[in-house]
């Protein structure tokens, strides 16, 4: 079984599963295959407590066999996570979920639920293409500026916002035959300053 870089949970049933802290841990463990033995060690709990939570991960999804091996007259199970790292789809919160329409667009909160859209949509098709066999097309650009001042920050978005208008226009066509539309979406919110950062403007 192959594991994956980022899964995405859209179930809130094992999103559930997922949000526990100890079985958090373990998937964060799991990383790497191992027993529950072995898991047991790694995280300084009981073998029991750990098969329990890896039993409910497995049911979910979130945890997958690797091999069984003979030990001691027993059958040890190694397993390993589907994933290496967990994002959550604001499908799990069904119809409290954000959406654009509920939102003030000119407040930070819009932004979070344009993210939280994406999450929703590129999770949707990805899964779709694998299952078609195909390559979903994407293009994801990040860059860093920092900006003198506020004078400077509304410069910088109207520039960015004309050059975006001006190469859409260029290459939009609604009428082309077999055509496909994409969504771009263009955001900036200031970055958090790590402490060589801090210590620099001192």
């Amino acid at each position: 079984m192959k594991v994956l870089d980022l899964e995405v949970i859209d179930d809130p049933l094992v999103a559930t599963a997922a949000l526990d802290p100890i079985r958090a841990q373990l998937l964060a463990a799991l990383t790497e295959p191992a027993s529950a033995a072995g898991l047991a060690e790694r995280v300084g709990m009981t073998r029991q407590k750990v098969n329990y939570h890896l039993r409910t991960l497995e049911d979910h999804g979130l945890i997958h066999l690797v091999e069984e091996r003979p030990r001691r007259g027993l059958t040890e199970r190694v397993m390993v996570a589907s994933a290496k790292s967990y994002a959550l789809s604001p499908d799990v919160l069904g119809a409290s979920a954000a959406t654009l329409e509920r939102v003030d667009r000119l407040s930070s909160r819009y932004l979070i639920a344009v993210a939280g859209q994406l999450i929703g949509d590129v999770t949707r098709l990805a899964r779709a293409a694998t299952k078609a066999g195909q390559p979903l097309a994407t293009l994801t650009i990040e860059s860093d500026v920092r900006l003198a001042s506020a004078a400077d920050r509304a410069a910088f978005s109207k520039d960015l916002a004309d050059a975006v208008a001006t190469v859409s226009a260029r290459y939009h066509d609604e009428t082309a035959k077999g055509g496909r539309w994409h969504r771009l979406i263009v955001a900036s919110h200031p970055r958090r300053s790590t402490h060589k950062e801090v210590a620099a403007d001192d």
